[in-house]
This record gives C-alpha cells, structure tokens and sequence, in this order.
C-alpha cells in the first residue's frame, strides 16, 4: 500500500487533491446544485488555501460557486431548510477577496433572507425543512448559524447574532440530556412525528455527525463572537462541557467515535469517521478558546491519530480515502443509524475530515509557539 506523510496538513491537502482529482467543479456530487454537501467539503478547501496559498485550492472552489450563482448573484436553492445556507460560507471569502464581483455579496443576500421565511415553533426556532414540520435538528445550528453570524460581522447587520444565539439555547432547552451530557439528533414540538417521544418530543439516540454539527456550530461561535461577546462566556462554559461529554465515549483503541455515540458496546453499531472528524474539530477548538484543559488535547490528538490511522492511500490511482462515513439521514431510532450505507471519501465526510486536520494544524502551531 502507497504511504504517505501523515501530518494534518499533509493530509488536508491530500484529501482536497483526491477529490479534485476525482471530480471538476462540476460534477461534484450531488452535481448541479448548491449543497452543504458541497459546501463543507469546499469550505474545508479554503482553509487549506489559506495556510499554503496554493491558488489551484481557490480556483477550484470559486469554479462551483461561479457555476451556480450569475452575475447578479442569482443562485437556485431549496428556500425551505436550513441546509442551503451552509454553501454561503464560501461567498464571504470571494467578497472580499474580489470586491469588485458584487455577485457574491448578492447571493449572500439571498441566503440571509431565508430567515425571514423560514417556518418556526412556537418560541422561534428555526423547523430544519418544511418537510418536517415543528421539528429542529441539531444540524441546522451549523447549517444556518455561522453564516448568520459572519454576514452581521462582515455587512453590519444587527440581531443575526442574538437570532443564533437564541436558537442554540432553545436546542439545550428541549434536546439536552442530563444523563450524557449530550444532546438528542432532533425535537418535535408536535410530538406527533413516529420517533418523537411523548412526553420530551425528543428522537431517541445520539447520532455522531448530528452531535458533530452542533459541536462545530458552537465551536465557530466563540471565533465569530470574540471573548469581549456577553455571551462568549456561557458559551465556553456549554462547549466546554459537551466537549469533556465526547470524551467519555471515545473508543479506548482506535481513538475513533462510535456511529451511535453511546451505545459502543453494541455489535452491529461500528465507527464512524465524520463524526469523528467533527468531534477532533470541536475538541481541539475548545481546548484553544481554554473551555477544557490539557486532557481535551489529549483525546483531540488521539482522534486525530485515529483518522490518520484509518485514512489510506489507494493503490490504483495514488489518491487518498477516507473510508467509513455515513451517508445523510434522518432522525430514528437505533437500527436505523446503525444500517446506514457506508461510503468512501462521501464529500461532507471528506470535508468534515479537512476541517478536523486543519484545526489540529492550528492547534500544533500554537503548541509549538508556547500558546493556545
């Protein structure tokens, strides 16, 4: 088997290559559309971009974006969830960096107005998709939340911050679990849908990548907010507890996370690197805003020597796969996050994968600079 060298960002922009390799702007899956598919894998990309100033990284990720939004800042999108605004991550780094093309604060104009159509429950919160009516997922504080909060920080928008920032106490209100320290994948208000529990509205497991989202989601937060934010604080303090609330279930051998977090023990669940990849990230991200101490390191860089343990090299092609991610789903019940298709080097999988080397390689500068 072809080896190659294993730091996070070696890895990063191997991964980045493979599916670049692998797909023109235009073919990336799902092709045609504007998608957090897409965009979290691209996401990731402008991050690699950013530390080695390789401009084939940017190139690549405007071509999508160009291919979708026109000169007026057009764009198609599903208007009824959460999920398309994700994309918009990438808007603000071609506004700035080409002022001149105003297409792309246009389009990110667009997206913010999603939230002004948005259906919500009772006390505001954002439903993830009219398809599932009443309910919130904890995807969406990511898919929705830190594009929310650069567009105030970038345009001056007042209130997008307190919007986000009440949407993820609304999650902790009704999703949060005592027992674990964790979180519920989603809530429905109505408690009518089939997995909703009578009493809490709640779904009944703890799904990796949805614990994931969240986790980034208020990991991203304290960069967007600064610590001089009132809320900096009380945020540090929840991201600091969920983050040590991980930690107790990641796998003692393989450093990895399970796809259902805490029911390990179980033959048939297995481990998952998405969400793996996104607990690193979060991990290690609390640990430099100083939420959690030297023992949050510890397990970030164990779950990072977990992936790069289980990443390869394919022989035919040279490129690299990340193996073991799970598909999209929806909310349910044990069997049916544990019978999920499993692919190879799926794009939100890869960009969660991305983000996670990055943010070790961050955390490694700083290490070796003597500060967080």
């Amino acid at each position: 088997m072809t080896t190659m060298v294993r730091t996070p960002l070696a890895l990063a922009r191997a991964a980045s290559e493979a599916l670049m390799a692998a797909y023109t702007p235009e073919e990336l899956p799902p092709a045609g559309r504007w998608h957090y598919h897409q965009g979290i894998f691209l996401y990731g990309m402008l991050k690699v971009w950013e530390e080695t100033g390789e401009e084939s990284f940017y190139g690549y990720a405007k071509a999508y974006v160009d291919l979708l939004v026109d000169r007026l800042g057009n764009l198609y999108f599903a208007r009824d969830e959460l999920d398309s605004i994700m994309p918009g991550l990438l808007l603000f780094t071609f506004d700035q960096e080409e002022p001149e093309d105003r297409r792309y604060r246009a389009a990110a104009a667009k997206l913010r107005g999603l939230f002004g159509t948005l259906n919500r429950t009772a006390e505001g919160g954002f439903w993830h998709k009219d398809k599932y009516p009443y309910q919130m997922w904890l995807d969406g504080l990511y898919m929705g939340g830190v594009f929310a909060m650069k567009y105030e920080k970038a345009y001056g928008e007042a209130g997008l911050i307190d919007m986000v920032l009440e949407q993820e106490r609304l999650m902790r209100k009704y999703m949060f679990d005592k027992r674990t320290g964790l979180l519920f994948h989603a809530w429905d208000e109505s408690r009518k849908f089939p997995w909703a529990n009578p009493e809490t509205g709640c779904s009944p497991e703890f799904w990796g990548r949805s614990l994931g989202w969240y986790g980034m989601a208020v990991a991203d937060f304290l960069d967007e907010l600064g610590a001089e934010h009132p809320a900096y604080s009380e945020l540090c303090t929840v991201l600091g507890s969920f983050a040590e609330s991980l930690i107790r279930y990641q796998d003692a051998g393989s450093g990895l996370w399970y796809q259902v977090v805490d029911k390990g023990d179980r033959e048939d669940n297995w481990l998952e690197t998405s969400c793996t990849s996104l607990f690193v990230y979060t991990i290690a991200k609390a640990y430099r805003h100083g939420c959690v101490g030297s023992e949050a390191y510890e397990a970030a860089v164990k779950g990072f020597e977990g992936l790069a343990n289980r990443v390869y090299v394919e022989e035919a092609t040279g490129r690299l796969v990340v193996p073991d991610i799970c598909i999209g789903t929806s909310a349910g019940d044990y069997t049916n996050y544990v019978t999920r298709p499993v692919h190879e080097n799926d794009l939100h999988g890869v960009g969660a994968f991305i983000l996670a080397c990055m943010e070790m390689n961050r955390l490694s500068d700083l290490r070796m600079g003597g500060d967080r």
